[in-house]
């Protein structure tokens, strides 16, 4: 018996968000509206998404000992995340910078502060998290060599799920432990690297599969999803909505969909879900404040 449905490695970041009329270009000035600060971070964020869900959820990050590290724990805290695993202190808590424009789309620029602290040594550390974990999920917001060690601490069954983003090339310990590695366009083609890569997603999830992962999901915007794996690949439609504001909708999709594989869905049924969840999501501001509970991803 697990004791989490989700254990979430990864980054806590404070958001600082400013909107736009359009994003500036190269050397170009332009004023937006008043600053707001929100608790986000692709870890924090995909843990708070998954508790508002009803998955039982623990976050293992690290914050430094400031307003925002508070803030962060205050977050994780109400959504009911189980913070043992998060530790405090060796730098300041990581801050995005982030535009938004009048469609929601975004850009951002993360200062890791202290996600680039969370060590190998703090991931063995907390070893008794990863033997009570049904399904283990991270991103690339800490070091690679921690990511390495969260493959390495895998308890016998469990699941581990990759978003690589930022994207980077992956090593192939962390690519053969992936089930699914999920993402966007631009992070399949980092990840591809010189492979010819073809196309269409289909190419791309192919020549993903070839180098390691046990599955590939491959997030397509508008046009919704593409899962693959051994058994074949699928495309999972989008839910149309009047998106206010994109950020932090693809953490929501990864967290529902690591959530419901863990309940015994199929690839193909778990990112329908994530879909419907990432939806809900993009139609409020924010992050973490617009993750939906499950009874508002019910009634969507």
């Amino acid at each position: 018996m697990y004791d989490y449905d989700l254990l979430v490695v990864g980054s806590a970041n404070a958001d600082l968000v400013i909107g736009v009329e359009r994003r500036p270009a190269a050397g170009e000035t332009v004023l937006g509206s008043d600053l707001s600060v929100h608790p986000g971070g692709k870890g924090a964020n995909q843990a708070v998404a998954a508790a508002r869900l009803g998955a039982r959820t623990a976050l293992l990050a690290r914050v430094g000992d400031d307003a925002y590290g508070r803030l962060l724990l205050d977050s994780q805290r109400a959504a009911g995340v189980d913070t043992v695993g998060v530790l405090v202190g060796g730098a300041p808590t990581g801050v995005a910078l982030i535009t938004v424009d009048p469609s929601g789309d975004n850009s951002i620029v993360v200062s890791p502060g202290a996600n680039g602290r969370l060590t190998p040594a703090d991931v063995r550390a907390a070893s008794s998290l990863f033997q009570a974990s049904r399904v283990v999920s991270t991103q690339l917001e800490i070091p690679l060599e921690s990511v390495q060690e969260v493959v390495r601490s895998l308890a016998d069954g469990s699941r581990f799920v990759l978003n690589p983003s930022p994207p980077r090339p992956l090593p192939r310990d962390v690519l053969d432990a992936c089930d699914p590695l999920i993402v966007n366009e631009h992070e399949a083609k980092v990840i591809l690297g010189d492979a010819a890569a073809g196309d269409t997603p289909e190419d791309w999830a192919r020549i993903l599969l070839a180098k390691g992962p046990r599955s590939v999901v491959i997030t397509l915007g508008a046009e919704g999803a593409l899962v693959a794996s051994a058994r074949g690949m699928d495309r999972v439609p989008s839910v149309k909505v009047d998106a206010v504001d994109t950020t932090g909708a693809g953490d929501a999709f990864t967290a529902a969909l690591a959530w419901r594989l863990g309940e015994g869905a199929s690839l193909a049924e778990a990112a329908a879900y994530a879909a419907r969840v990432g939806a809900a999501a993009v139609t409020r501001r924010g992050a973490q404040e617009s993750y939906p509970t499950a009874d508002e991803v019910a009634a969507l």
